[in-house]
């Protein structure tokens, strides 16, 4: 729209503009200015002086002239210009024109309407859409321009061009962005009068002025219109005889040839015949699978939930011609609709829908039906006018994210409410495209749900090995401690201390190794090794004798032989699992007054077609808990203190099995016993001493 008719119709409504702002401001365009002036020296206006400069040719015409030459002027300059314009004869179209908005402005001054040139530039411009339609398909609408315009007109528009001249005015009035209901004059000035009993004044008075400018033989029409605007019927008459000579005046003036302009015939507006229906529809079904299919190996191609979002919401604007999209993605505990960041706009971010409390948009996604709303409608909840808000627009296609029986989510473009008939004959190209949608992002949606459960996996499992660290690493530490309160008693008698610093450099190695397990250090496989168990078990005992960690009350014995004593194994993992056995028996023990354990070397015992070393464990202490038997080897609570606590045993029972052996465990009221099955070394030459037993089970 030019900027000299914005700021004119601004100015025009001040009360305290003067002649030398208005001159100012007209002056700045050189087209209209030499209009002005012509005007003022013709013969209609000429006093004998010539108006010698702008402002005196202003006050020579007037305000009335003024407003009317201006924004008639400025509507022809631009409208003028539209392609194929200049091959099709306008002249019945700007008669119309010009009659409705000097009509519009008789109206409105009696109807006391205070913006008078509002309603002039509204039925100026109420079949401006005609062009529009014109400009963009001169080939289907070249004969219908010139047809009758009539209610007859707008159904043959719709079903050629799926849009009526109405709409199409309305559209292009509304990108101008007035703060004003001149759009809404345009868009329901074929409505009928009934409907519009309680619209804006300007929308009826527009209506009117187009009865009277296009159908001034219609009596009952003009009837109705009169009582719309609440004017008598006398008066139609004395407006129409007034519109005809200020018609011809405004012609004139403006150098517009009108000569003739009533002898342009104007038929009834013509179809083409329909094409063969199912013809059609296979034609558009063909063009929607190609384009579905090119959609759905789009949306494969992209990585990442936010691309592939991203590259959703360009393409439905691409497709379906919406202005602006968002994505509301449902949440995990599937009650709400949430909106998708990095869309649109940064609030929908925050925004959300409950979808058990209803509302139109909840009501498609529970349905996975697409949904059709308008700005003003009655089943228009709070978050349908919020998003109406965000995205700028008069209409919302909301279209579910349908895979398979579930809803994702719900796609939401804005649209002009003129295209919402549209959008709803593309209905079944709207389910399709939403369903590649659904379909890819339920991909993305699963990616991202093994991705997050590979990465709790981990984590858990990290966390419970490092519960299992630093229950291990408590072992040599309080075997550190008593041994340095040993050393200290030594260093003060001035006696050698070379065994305890030697225990002491190996139980500080052992919690290096049990740290770097957690780093998952391993050590490099070299194949499998002897352990002397006899030895790792009385170096066992001799840690605990000397590290004062053992209480009076409580004995340690020990009862290995020399000749079965080699199993397949690391010696570090073996010491590792007597460690806890002795601990808890040690603590089992000073709990209950006292009593003795036995470290015991077996022998040899067959199970399953193998040779084992069989290791024991007892104490003669109350015996293990129920609970605790019900769930052996497994981390259960434990009545000692500590964050660790109740995780010893099924410690136990990990590093036998890594050993490749068997535990099994003996508890009573006389004590208890676990009792180890270790492979033995399957290089030993010797025969046993001791008697092979068989076994089935331990």
């Amino acid at each position: 729209m030019p900027q000299i008719l914005v700021k004119l119709l601004g100015h025009l409504q001040a009360d305290d503009l003067g002649m030398q702002e208005l001159a100012a401001l007209i002056a700045k365009d050189a087209g209209i200015t030499g209009k002005l002036l012509a005007v003022a020296n013709s013969s209609a206006y000429h006093r004998g002086n010539r108006a010698a400069n702008l402002e005196q040719a202003l006050v020579a015409l007037g305000t009335d002239m003024i407003k009317t030459l201006v924004i008639s002027d400025s509507v022809f300059q631009t409208f003028n210009n539209f392609p194929h314009s200049g091959s099709t004869d306008l002249r019945a179209f700007w008669k119309n024109s010009l009659s409705a908005a000097v009509i519009a402005r008789d109206v409105a001054r009696r109807m006391d309407y205070p913006h008078l040139e509002e309603a002039y530039l509204a039925g100026l411009l109420h079949n401006v859409g005609r062009l529009a339609l014109l400009a963009t398909a001169p080939k289907e609408y070249g004969f219908n321009f010139t047809a009758r315009d009539d209610e007859d007109l707008c159904a043959v528009e719709q079903r050629t061009l799926q849009i009526t001249h109405a709409e199409a005015g309305a559209w292009l009035v509304e990108r101008w962005e007035l703060d004003s209901f001149l759009a809404d004059a345009v868009l329901y000035h074929h409505e009928s009068s009934e409907r519009l009993e309680s619209a804006h004044p300007l929308i009826r008075i527009v209506r009117l002025a187009h009865l009277m400018a296009g159908h001034p033989d219609d009596a009952a029409a003009l009837a109705e219109g009169a009582l719309l605007c609440g004017l008598a019927q006398d008066e139609i008459g004395e407006m129409l005889a007034a519109s005809t000579r200020q018609v011809d005046k405004a012609a004139v003036h403006l150098g517009i040839d009108l000569a003739g302009a009533d002898d342009i015939p104007a038929p009834p507006a013509y179809a083409a015949p329909l094409v063969d229906p199912v013809q059609q529809r296979l034609s558009e079904e063909v063009r929607n699978l190609v384009l579905v299919s090119e959609v759905g190996q789009a949306f494969a191609r992209q990585e990442g939930e936010s691309a592939l979002l991203e590259s959703m919401t360009r393409t439905a604007r691409i497709l379906f011609d919406f202005d602006n999209t968002v994505i509301l993605l449902e949440n995990p505990t599937g009650q709400l609709l949430v909106g998708a960041p990095g869309i649109a706009t940064a609030r929908i971010a925050e925004f959300a829908i409950p979808l058990a409390k209803g509302g139109p948009i909840a009501a498609a996604a529970l349905a996975r039906r697409p949904a059709y709303l308008q700005r003003g409608g009655d089943a228009l909840g709070l978050p349908e006018e919020q998003l109406l808000r965000m995205l700028g627009t008069e209409g919302l296609v909301c279209l579910p994210l349908v895979s398979g029986a579930r809803c994702l989510g719900v796609l939401v473009g804005g649209v002009a409410a003129w295209q919402l008939a549209a959008c709803q004959k593309r209905e079944r190209f709207l389910q399709s495209f939403g369903t590649q949608a659904a379909t890819a992002l339920e991909s993305a949606l699963q990616e991202r749900q093994n991705a997050r459960r590979q990465v709790a996996s981990v984590a858990e499992e990290y966390r419970e090995a490092s519960r299992r660290v630093l229950h291990e690493v408590n072992n040599p530490l309080s075997i550190i401690k008593n041994y340095l309160s040993v050393l200290d008693s030594k260093l003060e008698r001035h006696e050698p201390v070379a065994g305890e610093m030697s225990v002491l450099n190996e139980e500080i190695d052992r919690v290096g190794q049990l740290i770097g397990t957690l780093a998952d250090i391993k050590p490099l496989e070299t194949g499998p090794r002897a352990t002397d168990a006899v030895k790792v078990a009385e170096d066992v005992v001799r840690l605990f004798r000397a590290g004062q960690f053992v209480p009076g009350s409580v004995q340690i014995s020990t009862a290995l032989h020399d000749d079965a004593r080699l199993v397949e194994g690391d010696a570090d993992t073996l010491k590792q699992i007597l460690v806890n056995l002795v601990k808890n028996a040690v603590e089992a023990l000073a709990g209950s007054g006292g009593g003795r354990i036995e470290i015991a070397n077996r022998g040899h015992v067959h199970r399953e077609r193998r040779l084992y070393l069989e290791l024991s464990v007892s104490d003669t202490g109350p015996g293990l808990a129920p609970e605790v038997m019900a769930n052996l080897f497994a981390p259960v609570k434990s009545t000692k203190d500590g964050a660790h606590r109740g995780i010893g045993l099924s410690i136990v029972h990990g590093l036998v099995k890594k050993l490749n052996g068997h535990i099994a465990c003996r508890s009573g009221r006389t004590g208890t016993a676990f009792e180890i099955l270790l492979p033995a070394w399957s290089g030993a030459s010797a025969a046993p001493a001791l008697p092979v037993r068989a076994l089935g089970s331990v």
